[in-house]
């Protein structure tokens, strides 16, 4: 697999993560069956999209990507979907990962 697939396989795993984060909302508590299956599904599938991932980028950069991506992108979804905006020290929080996230995978193999 080409490092191209392996970054392609890490914005599927983010995508399918934001996704598995917002049904887990919707599910309240798993007390609703579609979002909850939606919930368990997508987790499964996520899981299998960084175990790809990881053939080809190390353990600790991957999911530090991924976290960090996937962080980032829930908040998005939160501010459309559920209507809630971060304060400015969240603001400031979600600015530092972001910078991380860059830190990681552009300076990190650097030896």
């Amino acid at each position: 697999m080409s490092l191209a697939s392996s970054y392609a396989f890490l914005i599927l795993a983010v995508v399918l993560g934001v996704t598995s984060n917002s049904f887990a909302k919707s599910a309240e508590g798993f007390t609703l069956l579609f979002p909850s299956i939606i919930t368990g599904i997508t987790i499964v599938l996520c899981m299998y999209a960084l175990s790809m991932v990881m053939k080809n980028i190390p353990m600790g950069i991957t999911y530090a990507s991924f976290a960090g991506l996937t962080i980032i992108a829930t908040v998005i979804v939160g501010v459309i979907r559920f209507n809630q905006v971060p304060n400015l020290y969240t603001m400031i929080g979600l600015g530092l990962i972001i910078i991380g996230v860059m830190m990681v995978n552009l300076l990190g193999n650097q030896s």
